[in-house]
C-alpha cells in the first residue's frame, strides 16, 4: 500500500489529477483524494506508512533479547528448583530483571513475539525404567489382553 501511494505522490508531482492518479493506480478516487490532500500537506513524508498507534513498548529491543537470552539458560540458571518456564515465572523473572510488570496473559504475547512457543512437558515419573516398561508390554501385557 506504501508503494502505491508514493508512486501516487510522484505522479501528483508530475501534475496528474486525482482522477487520473486513482484511475491508473486501480484505487477509488477517495483515496486519490485522500492522498493528494496528505501530500499538498507534508509532500512524501505524508504518505509514508504512521507508526502503529498504541503505547510504546515497556521492554527495549535489547531487553527482549537478555530476556530470551535468560529464557534460554532454562529456569535452573533462573533460580528455580524444576526446568519448566511457566507463565507466572517469566511474568516474576520480567519484573525482577527490568521492574516492568505484565499482565499474565500478556505474557504469552510477548514470548509469541519472540517466536516461542506453548510446549506441554511429558509427565514421566523421574524413577521410570523405561527398559522394564518395554518388557512389561512385550511379555505380560499380551497375555493380559487375551484374558478379556
Amino acid at each position: 500500500m506504501e508503494r502505491r501511494r508514493l508512486e501516487a505522490g510522484q505522479l501528483f508531482g508530475k501534475g496528474l489529477t486525482q482522477a487520473d492518479v486513482a484511475r491508473r493506480l486501480g484505487v477509488s478516487t477517495a483515496s486519490a483524494n485522500r492522498w493528494h490532500q496528505a501530500w499538498k500537506a507534508h509532500g512524501e513524508a505524508g504518505l509514508r506508512r504512521n507508526a502503529m498507534p498504541g503505547p510504546a513498548r515497556r521492554l527495549s529491543a535489547k531487553q527482549l533479547q537478555q530476556l530470551e537470552e535468560t529464557l534460554l539458560a532454562g529456569p535452573a540458571a533462573a533460580g528455580y528448583a524444576t526446568e519448566l518456564w511457566t507463565g507466572p515465572r517469566i511474568r516474576k523473572l520480567i519484573w525482577d530483571r527490568f521492574r516492568v510488570r505484565y499482565h499474565r496473559g500478556h505474557v504469552w504475547l510477548l514470548l509469541r513475539k519472540l517466536g516461542w512457543s506453548c510446549q506441554k512437558p511429558a509427565k514421566r515419573a523421574v524413577e521410570r525404567d523405561e527398559e522394564k516398561i518395554a518388557t512389561w508390554l512385550r511379555q505380560r501385557w499380551p497375555r493380559i489382553k487375551r484374558g478379556r
